[in-house]
């Protein structure tokens, strides 16, 4: 039965009985009168009780990593422990305010500066900006420092190209085109890795970068990587590291060592800090010796004293690219990483990784006989993609089988993306999911590969089992009705 929503459950002359009817003073005492509304906003009037029980209702409807599986590739929908929420609600460092002295925050200043240092550590690169928003603004940070790299060369008009893969995120060509470069697309070759030809053939004296992830969006390692780093440094160009696909390698290898020259890290990816929802992101930023003088200023550093060591924030980096946000960075979220890895240790990190490939590699192979895989000639890393091709010309689609799955208690993996792949399904199983939960989640599909072969039209009109049927997705973007009416 659909939940009514809080005014279907107001009642008008409700009136609580147990808070004084007290007498504030007059809005127009806060407010000049031309701010007022000439009638008090209509608000629905229904108990305490009903408000609980309603929402909670309704976020028991939702889908949360909490009581389902994400198999959703490329965005890493794991697990995020509660002792990084415990470490995160300390009052030492939940209590604090950005404004208060320097000498009052040291503990959260050594967080952020050892932390700081843990990525380096991890990237293999020499300092790190924790002042990015999130993966997409680290993404932009970035290429700014990218940017403001070849200024110093004298280089601004020359360098104006940014070289993207064609399986690349979304973000990349949108980020490189926000900050005034044009991106050129690489072709993949038939193994699903970056075509060195094409490369050879784009790289010239106007490349500025060559943005990539390692592993790459089809969940394969770049084996060329040295290579590629080699023939993108001697056209002058830099390379970029996208930090999307680091939770398959932390641990195992560097991309400091594999010759990028910045990267951006995505927090809650790799680092199990909470994703999604609309809350803080964090997307840290570490570069090498070549680029650091331009990381975003202030920077945490350390100095000694007769007290002994003292941190504060450094603003004298002449040739930084400036202040990307207000404040420093999201601090809860920086919290919860740092738990992370000093839980888990380096050893814990790189068996994180291991698994993350290994559960990837295990459900690959359980479907391999009903969805065809992208790229089955080697093993994948964290992710793979399926085609859904077969299905298609069943009667049905990848979106279908997406829709099907919420019927079998799964979230959907990533549809359609990366366009190399048609009728694409991208799947991460992440470490944190039990050989259980995948054979669970590999039955269902298998289930619903069944399911096309009998009766098509019954998957293309699932889900069948939810509260909310199959939606016009189409119309509610086109014709969104955002207020209760």
């Amino acid at each position: 039965m659909p939940e009514p929503s809080i005014y279907q459950k107001s009642t008008p002359t409700f009136a609580n009985q147990y808070i004084p009817n007290l007498e504030p003073r007059p809005l127009t005492d806060f407010l000049p009168s031309e701010f007022m509304a000439t009638q008090p906003p209509a608000l629905p009037r229904v108990s305490e009780r009903e408000v609980v029980k309603h929402y909670t209702r309704l976020s028991q409807k939702n889908f949360s990593i909490d009581t389902g599986f994400y198999p959703l590739g490329s965005c890493t929908m794991k697990y995020n422990p509660k002792v990084n929420d415990w470490a995160a609600f300390l009052p030492g460092l939940a209590q604090i305010h950005p404004y208060q002295p320097e000498t009052t925050v040291q503990g959260a200043l050594k967080l952020i500066y050892d932390l700081g240092t843990l990525l380096c550590e991890i990237t293999g690169l020499a300092e790190a900006s924790l002042q990015p928003a999130a993966g997409a603004h680290g993404e932009l940070t970035g290429i700014l420092m990218i940017r403001a790299y070849h200024e110093a060369q004298g280089q601004t008009a020359q360098r104006r190209v940014v070289l993207v893969p064609d399986s690349a995120h979304g973000t990349n060509p949108a980020t490189a085109t926000m900050a005034g470069y044009q991106v050129k697309e690489v072709r993949s070759n038939s193994e699903g890795l970056v075509d060195i030809d094409h490369l050879k053939a784009l790289l010239d004296e106007s490349t500025a970068a060559l943005m990539l992830t390692n592993p790459n969006t089809v969940g394969l390692f770049e084996e060329n990587i040295v290579e590629i780093a080699r023939l993108v440094h001697e056209a002058g160009g830099l390379l970029y590291y996208d930090g999307a696909n680091l939770n398959a390698i932390a641990g195992l290898a560097r991309p400091g060592d594999m010759g990028f020259d910045v990267v951006h890290l995505n927090l809650h990816k790799t680092f199990s800090t909470p994703h999604g929802g609309g809350g803080p992101g964090c997307g840290p930023v570490v570069a090498n010796q070549q680029l650091a003088p331009f990381l975003p200023k202030p920077r945490v550093v350390r100095a000694s004293s007769p007290e002994g060591e003292i941190y504060h924030l450094e603003a004298n980096y002449p040739d930084s690219i400036g202040r990307i946000k207000g404040f420093y960075g999201n601090f809860g979220v920086m919290v919860r990483a740092f738990t992370y890895i000093t839980t888990l240790g380096a050893d814990g990190l790189r068996q994180s990784s291991q698994d993350a490939i290994l559960n990837a590699n295990f459900l690959r192979h359980l479907l391999k006989d009903h969805y065809t895989p992208s790229h089955s000639h080697k093993p994948c890393m964290h992710e793979f993609v399926v085609s859904a091709l077969k299905q298609k010309k069943a009667g049905t689609s990848a979106g279908g089988i997406a829709k099907r799955l919420l019927d079998y208690g799964f979230h959907s993996p990533t549809m359609y993306w990366p366009a190399i792949v048609p009728e694409a399904l991208m799947i991460e199983p992440t470490e944190t999911e039990t050989p259980t939960t995948l054979r669970q989640f590999a039955d269902a599909l298998i289930k619903i590969d069944h399911e096309i072969e009998q009766d098509p039209e019954f998957v293309n009109h699932a889900p069948h089992n939810l509260a909310i049927g199959r939606v016009d997705e189409a119309k509610a973007a086109r014709n969104p009705q955002l207020t209760w009416q």
